[in-house]
């Protein structure tokens, strides 16, 4: 497992390497300061498993340096952690897909179950996020199509902060039969990931 960590604090990043290594012993953790040298070690590094990114980076805008490092690595999830909960970045953050948002004042517990989340295909976002972006929902005239039985179930599951392994488990089906379902109900209602697709079917009390 390679996981790479980028914020321009050193003595943060050394911490959650520790914390880290101590959760997955056999786990190599890069380390950059900033997103350009991000992006270099992605480009250099292709099978990365996980990003875990700070948005407060000098050197580039956290937009252009999220979208930069998905482009470099389509296929490895970016997990957001920041001092900040602003509602509009944490929307934005959202609706590019990111796999996870943890704030920084979260307690050591919250941030490995976090990780352990997103490491098994899950999407982290916390309740006090959630309250902030309860708001954010597809807002087109649309309706949303109406969903199977299973997906409805899967959604259900996805809403608790299940990951694709433990829906798999509760369902008796494959993890592969599991995205299946997923990559439908984002269809269905107009979602993007997983977590805009629970805050968009809250809205419309389809959970």
């Amino acid at each position: 497992m390679k996981i790479l960590i980028a914020d321009d604090h050193a003595l943060f990043r050394d911490g959650l390497s520790l914390h880290i290594e101590k959760l997955y012993p056999k786990a190599v953790i890069l380390q950059s300061a900033n997103f350009s040298q991000a992006v270099k070690i992605v480009q250099t590094t292709p099978d990365l498993d996980l990003l875990i990114i700070d948005l407060d980076m000098p050197d580039m805008d956290w937009t252009d340096g999220i979208r930069t490092l998905q482009e470099a690595a389509p296929q490895t999830g970016i997990a957001i952690i920041s001092a900040t909960e602003d509602a509009r970045n944490i929307k934005k953050a959202l609706e590019m897909g990111i796999s996870g948002y943890i704030p920084k004042s979260s307690d050591t517990k919250v941030i490995t179950s976090a990780i352990h989340l997103i490491l098994e295909g899950g999407t982290y976002l916390p309740p006090s996020v959630m309250e902030q972006t309860s708001h954010i929902a597809d807002t087109s005239s649309k309706s949303a199509k109406l969903l199977t039985p299973r997906q409805s179930e899967v959604l259900s599951y996805v809403a608790e902060g299940m990951s694709n392994k433990q829906i798999a488990y509760k369902m008796s089906v494959s993890e592969a039969t599991v995205k299946l379902h997923i990559n439908a109900l984002l269809r269905a209602i107009g979602a993007t990931n997983r977590t805009q697709a629970v805050i968009i079917a809250q809205k419309r009390g389809l959970i």
